[in-house]
């Protein structure tokens, strides 16, 4: 039991990352001037990517021990969600990124800010499918 736990923990820990970055990171940097806001982006983007990409495949690990250990399907569940952030990141995201990080903030304006808005609604999935991930891991635990 103690992988659903710690799946749980991961999955918290990815939704936490994610929720501060749609609700407090990205809306204080729109709050910049397009060069700022997409100087600013850019080596925050590569962090959060570098943190939160382990966290998904960690907490699918820990997932599919879990239910590999209970038996409880539910704990697949969540670990297929925390999964679905890799391919909504590479497929969902990724190009609205790409187009971000190869535009130089010396260039930012408008339409980049028009980008940086689109990619924090997409990034939004990102915390809702960690959510999902949370829920189900719950639901895993209480159930016997």
């Amino acid at each position: 039991m103690l992988a659903g736990y710690l799946a749980l923990a991961v999955a918290a820990l990815f939704t936490g990352a994610a929720f501060y970055v749609n609700l407090a990171e990205q809306p204080a940097r729109l709050g910049l001037d397009d060069h700022a806001l997409l100087a600013e982006w850019k080596p925050a983007y590569k962090r959060g990517f570098a943190m939160q990409a382990p966290l998904a495949i960690l907490g699918f690990v820990l997932a599919v021990v879990a239910w590999r250990r209970t038996g409880r399907p539910v704990f697949l569940v969540g670990g297929i969600l925390m999964l679905a952030n890799w391919p909504w990141t590479v497929f969902g995201i990724m190009p609205t990124s790409k187009a971000l990080m190869e535009t130089e903030p010396e260039q930012a304006g408008p339409q980049s800010r028009v980008l940086m808005v689109k990619w924090n609604r997409l990034h939004a999935v990102r915390t809702a499918l960690g959510g999902l991930a949370i829920v189900a891991f719950l639901i895993a635990l209480l159930s016997k």
